[in-house]
């Protein structure tokens, strides 16, 4: 019995919302148009620069949220980006042409 699968690449698109979004991701995108509208009906711009700051969490947000290829997102790259320098920089490589050093000797 042959209990090998190939798993299309894209089979983790069917897990996401629109096939581009996570809960999270809609959710910060979301909170970032709701900071957004609030501060519209608060600060009511009156000049470029109030309406330029008032527009900064939806933009912002959207560009976090945005997918890009090869990566889930502009935050995921961030976080990749951010945990490759500053994380521990030996990788440890085992495979089939690697004899395994930690094999204890019989």
């Amino acid at each position: 019995m042959n209990t090998n699968y190939l798993i299309p690449a894209n089979s983790k698109k069917s897990l996401l919302i629109f096939s581009m979004f996570t809960w999270f991701d809609l959710i910060l995108f979301g909170s970032g148009l709701a900071i957004t509208i609030l501060l519209l009906m608060i600060l009511n711009p009156t000049s470029i620069w109030l309406a330029i700051i008032d527009l900064l969490p939806a933009v912002i947000t959207g560009f976090l949220v945005m997918p890009i290829p090869n990566y889930h997102n502009t935050l995921t790259l961030i976080k990749d980006l951010y945990t490759f320098f500053t994380t521990r920089q030996k990788f440890i490589w085992k495979g089939w042409c690697v004899s395994d050093e930690f094999k204890e000797q019989k």
